[in-house]
């Protein structure tokens, strides 16, 4: 079972919309015992909190429920149970590079590598926008999100 981090800087937006968007796909593709996703901030500004309620609306008019999550912080342990840290942005890979281990440095990457139709490293965060940032994200989310399901069973498949 591959186990992928999203990781933003509150996890209020857009780490958990990237894994709304992933279990979506997971369920969708039929590959509920192959993956396991989750969530996090590089701070703790918002532990415990729901997502951000413009994020939770744009998601759910796509079918996603984000009303179960709640914002959590990167803890050391993640980087030994995770097989990939998947940050949304440079500063957040830059973080996440400086809490792990160098042994671990290999889990780490940016989120929009596996995009096919997006050609940026970044999702922007919408916090401060309007609605079109939040659409904005989760289209991303689902080409990035595509994009990692589709390389990680590549992968898979190479190794039997």
């Amino acid at each position: 079972m591959s186990r992928i981090l999203f990781v933003c800087m509150g996890n209020i937006c857009r780490s958990p919309t990237a894994e709304g968007v992933m279990n979506k796909i997971i369920i969708n593709n039929k590959i509920k015992n192959l993956f396991k996703v989750d969530s996090a901030g590089t701070y703790g500004y918002h532990m415990g909190e729901r997502p951000d309620p413009r994020t939770c609306e744009a998601a759910l008019r796509r079918g996603i429920d984000l009303s179960g999550r709640r914002a959590r912080k990167v803890v050391p342990e993640d980087f030994e149970h995770f097989d990939l840290l998947l940050a949304m942005d440079r500063d957040n890979l830059a973080l996440l590079r400086r809490g792990a281990r160098p042994e671990h440095h290999h889990k780490l990457g940016l989120f929009m590598h596996y995009a096919r139709r997006f050609e940026v490293d970044e999702v922007p965060d919408p916090y401060y926008g309007g609605e079109r940032g939040f659409e904005l994200v989760l289209d991303m989310a689902e080409d990035a999100g595509q994009g990692l399901i589709e390389t990680l069973l590549e992968q898979k498949k190479g190794q039997r």
